[in-house]
Protein backbone atom coordinates (compact mmCIF):
# COMPACT_ATOMS: atom_id res chain seq x y z
CA UNK A 1 0.00 0.00 0.00
CA UNK A 2 0.88 3.50 -0.45
CA UNK A 3 -0.02 5.87 2.59
CA UNK A 4 -0.96 9.41 2.84
CA UNK A 5 -0.07 11.42 6.40
CA UNK A 6 -2.57 13.72 7.33
CA UNK A 7 -1.10 15.61 10.06
CA UNK A 8 2.89 16.27 9.83
CA UNK A 9 2.86 15.25 13.48
CA UNK A 10 5.89 14.11 15.73
CA UNK A 11 4.76 10.88 16.51
CA UNK A 12 4.25 9.99 12.92
CA UNK A 13 8.17 11.06 12.69
CA UNK A 14 9.05 9.22 15.53
CA UNK A 15 7.38 5.92 15.00
CA UNK A 16 4.70 5.45 12.39
CA UNK A 17 6.45 6.38 9.50
CA UNK A 18 9.36 3.87 9.93
CA UNK A 19 6.36 0.92 10.85
CA UNK A 20 4.81 2.09 7.59
CA UNK A 21 7.86 1.39 5.67
CA UNK A 22 8.80 -1.78 7.79
CA UNK A 23 6.21 -3.71 6.02
CA UNK A 24 6.68 -4.91 2.75
CA UNK A 25 5.61 -3.08 0.22
CA UNK A 26 3.97 -0.15 2.12
CA UNK A 27 5.49 3.36 1.50
CA UNK A 28 4.62 7.26 2.33
CA UNK A 29 3.49 9.17 -0.90
CA UNK A 30 2.71 12.32 0.37
CA UNK A 31 1.95 14.48 3.90
CA UNK A 32 -0.93 16.95 4.83
CA UNK A 33 0.52 20.12 6.95
CA UNK A 34 -1.50 23.39 7.36
CA UNK A 35 1.26 25.53 6.82
CA UNK A 36 3.13 24.75 3.22
CA UNK A 37 6.44 25.34 4.48
CA UNK A 38 6.60 23.18 7.13
CA UNK A 39 5.10 20.33 5.48
CA UNK A 40 7.77 20.52 2.70
CA UNK A 41 10.28 20.52 5.09
CA UNK A 42 8.81 17.53 6.65
CA UNK A 43 7.98 15.83 3.26
CA UNK A 44 11.73 16.40 2.28
CA UNK A 45 13.21 15.15 6.44
CA UNK A 46 11.53 12.30 6.09
CA UNK A 47 11.91 11.37 1.82
CA UNK A 48 8.56 11.72 1.67
CA UNK A 49 7.78 12.72 -2.39
CA UNK A 50 4.65 15.08 -1.84
CA UNK A 51 3.39 17.68 0.61
CA UNK A 52 0.46 19.43 0.61
CA UNK A 53 -1.91 21.58 2.28
CA UNK A 54 -5.07 20.71 1.12
CA UNK A 55 -6.49 16.97 2.22
CA UNK A 56 -8.65 16.48 -1.26
CA UNK A 57 -4.97 16.17 -2.94
CA UNK A 58 -4.44 12.96 -0.66
CA UNK A 59 -7.91 11.81 -0.91
CA UNK A 60 -8.04 12.14 -4.67
CA UNK A 61 -4.66 10.33 -5.24
CA UNK A 62 -5.75 6.91 -6.54
CA UNK A 63 -2.07 5.36 -5.74
CA UNK A 64 -3.07 6.54 -1.93
CA UNK A 65 -4.93 3.58 -0.32
CA UNK A 66 -4.47 4.42 3.64
CA UNK A 67 -4.09 7.52 5.54
CA UNK A 68 -2.73 8.08 9.04
CA UNK A 69 -4.28 10.34 10.84
CA UNK A 70 -2.60 12.36 13.59
CA UNK A 71 -4.05 15.74 13.74
CA UNK A 72 -5.57 17.42 17.15
CA UNK A 73 -8.12 15.99 18.16
CA UNK A 74 -10.78 17.92 16.79
CA UNK A 75 -10.15 17.41 13.24
CA UNK A 76 -9.93 13.31 13.57
CA UNK A 77 -14.03 13.20 12.96
CA UNK A 78 -14.03 15.34 9.50
CA UNK A 79 -10.42 13.75 7.92
CA UNK A 80 -11.69 10.42 9.10
CA UNK A 81 -15.35 10.66 7.57
CA UNK A 82 -14.00 12.16 4.19
CA UNK A 83 -11.34 9.53 3.84
CA UNK A 84 -13.77 6.79 4.63
CA UNK A 85 -16.25 8.33 1.89
CA UNK A 86 -13.07 7.76 -0.61
CA UNK A 87 -12.67 4.01 0.44
CA UNK A 88 -9.30 5.33 1.88
CA UNK A 89 -8.75 2.84 5.01
CA UNK A 90 -8.14 4.80 8.11
CA UNK A 91 -5.15 4.52 11.20
CA UNK A 92 -6.64 7.12 13.44
CA UNK A 93 -4.80 8.17 16.09
CA UNK A 94 -6.77 8.54 19.92
CA UNK A 95 -8.75 9.93 20.77
CA UNK A 96 -10.98 9.09 17.95
CA UNK A 97 -13.18 11.89 18.20
CA UNK A 98 -14.44 14.61 20.53
CA UNK A 99 -17.54 13.19 21.24
CA UNK A 100 -18.63 9.28 21.37
CA UNK A 101 -22.07 9.87 18.97
CA UNK A 102 -18.76 11.04 16.68
CA UNK A 103 -16.54 8.27 16.98
CA UNK A 104 -19.85 5.83 16.23
CA UNK A 105 -20.32 7.29 13.49
CA UNK A 106 -16.88 7.07 11.75
CA UNK A 107 -16.98 3.14 12.70
CA UNK A 108 -20.61 2.45 10.93
CA UNK A 109 -19.27 4.96 7.95
CA UNK A 110 -16.18 2.47 7.91
CA UNK A 111 -18.08 -0.66 7.85
CA UNK A 112 -20.41 0.31 5.49
CA UNK A 113 -17.91 1.23 2.81
CA UNK A 114 -16.01 -1.94 3.80
CA UNK A 115 -12.43 0.09 4.69
CA UNK A 116 -10.31 -0.88 7.29
CA UNK A 117 -10.57 1.37 10.23
CA UNK A 118 -8.39 1.45 13.20
CA UNK A 119 -7.38 3.79 16.50
CA UNK A 120 -3.21 3.87 17.08
CA UNK A 121 -3.78 2.34 20.77
CA UNK A 122 0.11 0.99 20.92
CA UNK A 123 0.33 0.12 24.52
CA UNK A 124 -1.57 -3.10 23.38
CA UNK A 125 0.91 -4.25 20.86
CA UNK A 126 3.80 -4.23 23.46
CA UNK A 127 5.41 -7.34 24.56
CA UNK A 128 5.12 -6.42 27.90
CA UNK A 129 1.41 -6.19 27.72
CA UNK A 130 0.82 -8.98 25.49
CA UNK A 131 2.61 -11.29 28.21
CA UNK A 132 0.81 -10.04 31.01
CA UNK A 133 -2.40 -9.79 29.30
CA UNK A 134 -1.59 -14.03 28.72
CA UNK A 135 -0.43 -14.67 32.57
CA UNK A 136 -4.47 -13.10 32.99
CA UNK A 137 -6.09 -15.22 30.35
CA UNK A 138 -4.59 -18.26 31.37
CA UNK A 139 -5.26 -18.10 34.89
CA UNK A 140 -1.88 -18.09 36.75
CA UNK A 141 -3.05 -14.76 38.97
CA UNK A 142 -6.11 -16.93 39.84
CA UNK A 143 -9.59 -14.31 40.24
CA UNK A 144 -8.56 -10.69 39.08
CA UNK A 145 -9.33 -8.59 42.17
CA UNK A 146 -8.08 -5.11 41.19
CA UNK A 147 -5.65 -3.11 39.13
CA UNK A 148 -3.85 -0.23 39.46
CA UNK A 149 -2.76 2.19 36.85
CA UNK A 150 0.60 4.80 37.18
CA UNK A 151 0.71 6.74 34.20
CA UNK A 152 2.25 9.90 35.18
CA UNK A 153 4.68 11.55 33.10
CA UNK A 154 6.58 15.08 32.72
CA UNK A 155 4.82 16.09 28.86
CA UNK A 156 8.33 17.01 27.00
CA UNK A 157 8.38 20.60 25.49
CA UNK A 158 8.20 20.08 22.10
CA UNK A 159 4.39 17.75 22.80
CA UNK A 160 3.13 20.75 25.47
CA UNK A 161 1.55 23.33 23.24
CA UNK A 162 -2.21 22.68 22.45
CA UNK A 163 -2.05 19.49 24.84
CA UNK A 164 -1.78 22.18 27.92
CA UNK A 165 -3.53 24.97 26.36
CA UNK A 166 -6.63 24.45 24.01
CA UNK A 167 -9.87 22.65 25.49
CA UNK A 168 -11.46 23.11 21.97
CA UNK A 169 -9.12 20.81 19.98
CA UNK A 170 -9.13 18.50 22.72
CA UNK A 171 -6.09 18.99 25.04
CA UNK A 172 -5.87 17.84 28.50
CA UNK A 173 -4.26 14.82 30.22
CA UNK A 174 -7.75 12.69 30.29
CA UNK A 175 -8.07 12.72 25.93
CA UNK A 176 -4.19 11.93 25.94
CA UNK A 177 -3.62 9.28 28.31
CA UNK A 178 -6.61 8.01 30.11
CA UNK A 179 -7.73 6.62 26.22
CA UNK A 180 -4.77 4.74 26.45
CA UNK A 181 -5.15 3.15 30.51
CA UNK A 182 -8.90 2.37 29.73
CA UNK A 183 -7.55 0.39 26.43
CA UNK A 184 -5.38 -1.03 28.43
CA UNK A 185 -7.24 -2.22 30.96
CA UNK A 186 -10.22 -3.32 28.56
CA UNK A 187 -7.47 -5.89 26.84
CA UNK A 188 -6.63 -7.36 29.82
CA UNK A 189 -9.64 -8.18 30.88
CA UNK A 190 -11.86 -8.34 27.78
CA UNK A 191 -14.46 -6.23 29.57
CA UNK A 192 -15.69 -2.73 29.97
CA UNK A 193 -15.65 -0.26 32.55
CA UNK A 194 -19.07 0.18 34.24
CA UNK A 195 -18.93 3.34 36.11
CA UNK A 196 -16.21 6.13 37.37
CA UNK A 197 -15.27 8.10 39.50
CA UNK A 198 -12.66 11.09 39.05
CA UNK A 199 -10.74 13.96 40.89
CA UNK A 200 -9.25 16.09 38.54
CA UNK A 201 -6.78 19.08 39.14
CA UNK A 202 -4.20 21.92 37.39
CA UNK A 203 -0.65 23.06 38.09
CA UNK A 204 -0.02 25.71 36.19
CA UNK A 205 1.65 23.62 33.61
CA UNK A 206 -0.70 25.09 31.24
CA UNK A 207 -4.08 26.91 30.87
CA UNK A 208 -7.96 25.48 30.45
CA UNK A 209 -7.12 22.11 30.71
CA UNK A 210 -6.74 19.88 33.10
CA UNK A 211 -2.97 18.30 33.75
CA UNK A 212 -3.55 15.41 36.33
CA UNK A 213 -6.03 13.08 37.27
CA UNK A 214 -6.78 10.60 39.07
CA UNK A 215 -9.90 7.75 39.09
CA UNK A 216 -11.85 4.66 40.08
CA UNK A 217 -13.35 2.08 37.87
CA UNK A 218 -15.85 -0.58 38.41
CA UNK A 219 -15.52 -3.77 35.92
CA UNK A 220 -18.86 -5.66 35.66
CA UNK A 221 -16.37 -9.00 37.01
CA UNK A 222 -16.02 -6.96 39.95
CA UNK A 223 -12.66 -5.44 39.19
CA UNK A 224 -11.69 -2.27 41.33
CA UNK A 225 -9.33 0.22 38.83
CA UNK A 226 -7.64 2.51 40.20
CA UNK A 227 -5.58 5.15 37.99
CA UNK A 228 -3.67 7.71 38.14
CA UNK A 229 -2.36 10.35 34.72
CA UNK A 230 -0.59 13.76 34.63
CA UNK A 231 1.28 15.99 32.77
CA UNK A 232 3.48 17.22 35.24
CA UNK A 233 5.55 13.87 36.92
CA UNK A 234 9.50 14.03 35.81
CA UNK A 235 10.32 11.30 38.41
CA UNK A 236 7.03 9.38 39.03
CA UNK A 237 7.93 6.46 36.62
CA UNK A 238 4.69 4.27 35.06
CA UNK A 239 3.44 1.33 35.48
CA UNK A 240 0.55 -1.34 36.28
CA UNK A 241 -0.02 -3.68 38.89
CA UNK A 242 -2.61 -6.48 38.50
CA UNK A 243 -3.43 -8.59 41.76
CA UNK A 244 -5.61 -11.72 42.07
CA UNK A 245 -5.90 -14.42 44.26
CA UNK A 246 -3.31 -16.27 43.78
CA UNK A 247 -0.53 -13.96 42.38
CA UNK A 248 -0.21 -10.72 41.41
CA UNK A 249 1.83 -8.91 38.42
CA UNK A 250 4.19 -5.63 38.94
CA UNK A 251 4.83 -4.29 36.03
CA UNK A 252 7.05 -1.01 35.79
CA UNK A 253 8.06 1.57 33.50
CA UNK A 254 5.97 -0.52 30.34
CA UNK A 255 3.05 2.52 30.14
CA UNK A 256 5.98 3.67 26.77
CA UNK A 257 6.18 3.71 23.28
CA UNK A 258 9.46 1.98 23.75
CA UNK A 259 9.71 -2.08 24.13
CA UNK A 260 10.88 -1.47 27.71
CA UNK A 261 10.25 -2.15 31.30
CA UNK A 262 10.39 -4.86 33.86
CA UNK A 263 7.60 -7.41 35.12
CA UNK A 264 7.84 -9.32 38.20
CA UNK A 265 5.12 -12.43 39.15
CA UNK A 266 4.95 -12.52 42.63
CA UNK A 267 2.68 -15.19 44.30
CA UNK A 268 3.88 -17.34 47.45
CA UNK A 269 7.04 -18.72 45.85
CA UNK A 270 8.42 -15.17 46.07
CA UNK A 271 9.01 -13.38 42.65
CA UNK A 272 9.43 -14.20 39.52
CA UNK A 273 10.78 -12.45 36.46
CA UNK A 274 8.85 -12.32 33.56
CA UNK A 275 10.45 -12.56 29.95
CA UNK A 276 9.02 -10.88 27.15
CA UNK A 277 9.53 -9.87 23.23
CA UNK A 278 11.18 -6.31 22.67
CA UNK A 279 9.51 -5.97 19.06
CA UNK A 280 8.51 -2.62 17.89
CA UNK A 281 4.94 -2.04 19.17
CA UNK A 282 4.25 0.01 16.06
CA UNK A 283 5.42 -2.42 13.79
CA UNK A 284 3.22 -4.97 14.96
CA UNK A 285 0.42 -2.30 14.86
CA UNK A 286 1.28 -1.40 11.24
CA UNK A 287 1.79 -5.37 10.39
CA UNK A 288 -1.87 -6.31 12.02
CA UNK A 289 -3.62 -2.90 10.01
CA UNK A 290 -1.74 -4.02 6.70
CA UNK A 291 -2.91 -7.99 7.45
CA UNK A 292 -6.20 -6.74 7.77
CA UNK A 293 -6.52 -4.68 4.97
CA UNK A 294 -5.22 -8.19 3.28
CA UNK A 295 -8.59 -9.70 5.02
CA UNK A 296 -6.65 -11.91 7.47
CA UNK A 297 -7.74 -11.02 11.13
CA UNK A 298 -8.33 -7.51 12.90
CA UNK A 299 -5.99 -4.46 13.78
CA UNK A 300 -4.73 -4.53 17.44
CA UNK A 301 -7.33 -2.00 18.17
CA UNK A 302 -10.15 -1.38 15.85
CA UNK A 303 -12.59 1.20 15.84
CA UNK A 304 -14.73 -0.05 18.55
CA UNK A 305 -11.73 -0.14 20.81
CA UNK A 306 -11.19 2.98 19.94
CA UNK A 307 -15.03 4.03 21.06
CA UNK A 308 -14.67 2.52 24.19
CA UNK A 309 -11.53 4.32 25.28
CA UNK A 310 -12.82 7.58 24.47
CA UNK A 311 -16.26 7.00 26.30
CA UNK A 312 -14.43 5.75 29.73
CA UNK A 313 -12.12 8.97 29.31
CA UNK A 314 -15.34 11.59 28.67
CA UNK A 315 -17.10 9.29 31.57
CA UNK A 316 -13.68 10.66 33.63
CA UNK A 317 -14.26 13.73 32.94
CA UNK A 318 -17.35 14.37 33.62
CA UNK A 319 -17.04 12.69 37.32
CA UNK A 320 -14.40 15.21 38.19
CA UNK A 321 -15.95 17.46 36.89
CA UNK A 322 -19.65 16.62 38.61
CA UNK A 323 -18.15 15.44 41.37
CA UNK A 324 -20.00 12.24 41.75
CA UNK A 325 -20.00 8.61 40.38
CA UNK A 326 -20.66 8.63 36.20
CA UNK A 327 -21.87 5.81 34.21
CA UNK A 328 -19.49 5.34 31.25
CA UNK A 329 -22.33 5.28 28.15
CA UNK A 330 -20.59 3.68 24.97
CA UNK A 331 -23.86 5.13 22.80
CA UNK A 332 -24.86 1.57 22.21
CA UNK A 333 -22.05 -0.23 21.39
Amino acid sequence: MQWGLVGASTIASEHVIGAIRAQAGNSVKSVLSSDAQRGADYAARHSIAESTTDLEVILDDPEIDAVYISTTNEKHHPQAMAAIARGKHVLCEKPLAMTVAEAIEMVRAADSKGVVFATNHHLRNAGSHLAIRDLIQSGRLGEVLSIRVFHAVHLPAHLQGWRINDAAVGGGVIPDIVVHDADTVRFYLDEDPVDVVAKAGTSGMGQGVEDSVMSVWSMPSGVMVQTHESFTHPFAGTGIEVHGTMASVIARNVMTQRPVGEIALVDGEGRTPIPFSDHNLYARSLSLFVDAVAGEGRPSADGVDGVKSLAVALAVRNAASLGQAVTVDYGGL
